[in-house]
């Protein structure tokens, strides 16, 4: 790869990206062939070489002659993570992605990034539904309302203020140091911190005035994703609802207290989720792997035939 000494810019980000996993996919899916692998002891043979090939990638960013180093895993390539909604995020993600992280406080704000991930893999010839989403959102649990709600408190006591903006300003390039401490936000030029302060509103409308102090408050706990406090009962319905306003396919789990989260999720929320029936007990395909099991098809480990990278499969003769 080329030499920078800066950061490239949004978009070529993800024009580098594109070669990147084409080189991924050469390497994974098309420099071995499946039956490369022979283990005769007898010639004391691991693998036949006229299996393996170079895959001599020459492109704009990449230079890579290849061939892959080692025995391909069960799955070639792994699962195909993403996170990233702008303009050229959505459409790699459309391309590629087999589960993407996604944020907001809201449901609906969600739900459009979502929708249009989803018909823009139907337009590449993907089932948009073999494209998951996961939603970032943080219990806070209790075992009563007034409980969880007391934790809630207490974890913000403990966050800075600064650090919060700081971290604000990392995550979407705006800084909100220039704006007054008593300035309300939703009145301010910024189309971009006009609408993220909209989606607060609505998800917390007993906040009468969003200041970058609000703001730094509102995401000590959760950070850019959700924060739901209350019992599991309460958190369970929030998990529904997103569900089905959204359109997510599950959750990423973000945490207040490391492990006191995943403790209050696995001890008071799992149990609730059970008994609802949105929860596994075990998994679909037992010593799956993980492409098995998360689209629940025993011996599906490869890519989709539906995703792009399928076709690079070298495959036995």
């Amino acid at each position: 790869m080329e030499r920078h000494t800066e950061q490239p810019e949004h978009d070529e980000r993800y024009t580098i990206a594109e070669e990147y996993l084409e080189v991924i996919y050469k390497l994974l899916e098309s420099s071995w062939r499946d039956d490369a692998v022979v283990l005769d002891q007898k010639r004391a043979m691991f693998s036949d070489p006229t299996r393996i090939r170079e895959i001599n990638h020459v492109g704009k960013y990449y230079n890579v002659p290849g061939p892959h180093i080692c025995q391909p895993s069960r799955q070639r390539t792994p699962i195909l993570m993403q996170a990233g909604t702008s303009k050229a995020g959505k459409a790699f993600a459309a391309k590629h992605a087999e589960a993407i992280f996604v944020a907001g406080h809201s449901p609906s704000v969600i739900a459009k990034n979502v929708a249009e991930v989803r018909a823009s893999a139907k337009e590449l010839g993907r089932d948009p539904q073999n494209v998951k989403f996961l939603a970032l959102i943080c219990p806070v649990l209790g075992r009563t309302q007034e409980e969880a709600q007391k934790k809630y408190e207490e974890y913000r006591s403990f966050g800075s203020i600064e650090g919060a903006l700081a971290l604000f300003g990392g995550w979407t390039g705006i800084d909100l140091a220039k704006y007054g401490d008593d300035e309300e936000l939703r009145h301010v030029q910024s189309n971009a911190i006009r609408s993220a302060v909209e989606a607060w509103s609505k998800s917390t409308p007993g906040v009468a005035k969003w200041t970058k102090l609000t703001v730094a408050q509102h995401i000590t706990v959760g950070g850019l994703g959700a924060t739901v406090v209350g019992t599991a009962a309460h958190v369970a319905d929030e998990f529904e609802r997103w569900v089905e306003e959204a359109d997510v396919d599950g959750f990423n789990i973000a945490y207040a207290l490391n492990p006191g989260s995943f403790e209050d999720v696995a001890e008071l929320l799992l149990p609730e989720l059970r008994a609802r029936g949105l929860f596994w007990d075990d998994y679909a395909v037992q010593g799956g792997t993980y492409r098995e099991n998360i689209y629940k098809r025993e011996g599906q480990s490869g890519l989709l035939p539906d995703h792009p990278a399928s076709g690079y499969r070298w495959k036995a003769e």
